[in-house]
């Protein structure tokens, strides 16, 4: 399976990338941005040290200069991206995935991300075509350290927060090298630490908080201290999972609702992008709140193109990314964390409060199948629901007045992934029934 992904590069180390490619793609990129600077900066695991040198061995050769921010998360690399004078930059990362991957997550100017769309398959193609060979006189490499402005950055964003004590998760990732000082210049906010040492390896758990069995430990600590909510970090620490105090997960198509809030009122009739597997929740309240809804495909590239074209204020994903327009149209697992903390405590109710109050539909969460013809499955719901408001915006989407079902092809697995929501409990299942019938036992 090919390294060049959808939104970015990732794969196993040494055996689909080492040193020898990321000597490639670096110089790739720099030739693709004919970027005179760049900025490069990497997560904790174990091999990433070794990654980075190479992708900026690769940039310096073809006379480009590298600001080497050093041990970053993806935010933080954004940040630096947005904030300083540069063409472009990479993060050496592989997010949320197992200890043996590692990959770049790579940006033009203004913090603007490459994707299959636009960049990827440049860069692939001139990694595979070898043309490059070094050029013009060497780039140099300046260290530069951004953690504590971005802290300083991140946690001025906070607006009133109460006096609260809340459950972090870093799982041994990069939110445990910047939140705990950001968090920490909020007066009042007590936090509970949970892995929160730098460990490439994952002692304790995947740094993936999609994964349900991943939040076990988050949830019984919340319960422990008697802490209002609780939150958890993947492994670049771009996105944020959400437990309440009863320790269930609020999924974050809600907490995109109560993040549009406090947007909604400083920035009144504004946008707010949001996924195509969101609740029906989502866009009414956006509604309701005099915001514009803005309906996207899945991808953190899409989200951001469309924030900026269609005059968004920020919005968030099912997977747990959560966008900004003022934070350059990126992504941020804490600042998240601390825009839902501003709207809790302006409103003066749990997490649980505010969740249990949109939680109006029947929704099946997302479900993967294993599908060697993808297309034809799809092509088959859409003759089985041809009666239904169909389109193509990702995949397949059926709507009818009281349900809707999404399909769509996993961009990196041969898998289709389902979303299914209802009006009432006993019409979901009736429907999702239909679609295991049709597609096969999920996986």
């Amino acid at each position: 399976m090919s390294i060049f992904k959808a939104y970015d590069i990732r794969g196993t180390y040494p055996d689909q990338i080492d040193e020898s490619i990321a000597r490639k793609i670096g110089a790739a990129f720099a030739r693709f941005l004919d970027a005179k600077t760049l900025v490069v900066g990497r997560d904790m695991r174990t091999m990433a040290p070794a990654v980075q040198d190479a992708v900026i061995d690769g940039i310096l050769d073809q006379g480009c200069d590298v600001l080497d921010i050093g041990l970053a998360s993806t935010p933080a690399t954004y940040y630096a991206i947005g904030k300083l004078p540069c063409d472009g930059g990479l993060c050496v990362t592989a997010s949320h995935n197992p200890k043996q991957y590692i990959g770049f997550k790579l940006c033009r100017e203004e913090a603007r991300p490459l994707s299959s769309d636009f960049g990827i398959p440049d860069i692939q193609k001139l990694v595979e075509t070898d043309a490059l060979a070094p050029r013009g006189k060497r780039g140099k490499r300046d260290q530069i350290d951004v953690r504590d402005d971005f802290c300083e950055h991140i946690a001025g964003f906070a607006r009133g927060i109460k006096k609260t004590r809340i459950v972090v998760d870093y799982a041994n990732g990069m939110g445990a090298h910047e939140a705990p000082g950001i968090f920490a210049r909020i007066p009042g906010l007590d936090v509970v630490p949970l892995f929160d040492e730098l460990d490439g390896t994952f002692p304790n758990h995947e740094a993936n908080p999609l994964k349900e069995s991943n939040l076990d430990v988050l949830r019984a600590k919340v319960a422990e201290v008697d802490a209002p909510l609780g939150l958890a970090f993947d492994g670049d620490a771009d996105r944020c999972a959400f437990v309440d105090e009863a320790g269930r997960t609020v999924h974050a198509d809600l907490i995109t609702v109560i993040i549009a809030r406090g947007m909604l009122e400083r920035f009144p009739g504004k946008g707010i992008v949001y996924d195509l597997r969101s609740s029906k929740v989502v866009p009414e309240e956006i509604a309701r709140l005099g915001g514009r809804p803005v309906r996207e495909r899945v991808g953190h590239s899409f989200m951001k193109e469309t924030m900026r074209d269609q005059d968004c204020i920020g919005g968030g994903e099912l997977s747990g990314h959560f966008y900004f327009a003022e934070n350059y149209y990126t992504d941020c697992g804490v600042l998240a964390a601390i825009m839902v903390l501003n709207q809790l405590s302006k409103e003066d109710r749990s997490l649980k409060e505010a969740a249990d109050e949109l939680r109006r539909y029947h929704g099946t969460g997302e479900i993967n199948f294993k599908v060697e013809d993808k297309a034809g499955a799809m092509k088959r719901v859409e003759e089985m629901f041809a009666d239904g408001k169909i389109d193509h915006l990702d995949g397949v989407t059926v709507t009818y007045p009281n349900w809707w079902v999404n399909v769509r092809p996993s961009n990196t697995e041969p898998y289709l992934r389902m979303c299914l929501e209802a009006d009432t409990a006993e019409l979901m299942v009736q429907q999702r029934d239909k679609m295991i019938a049709l597609l096969g036992e999920p996986i």
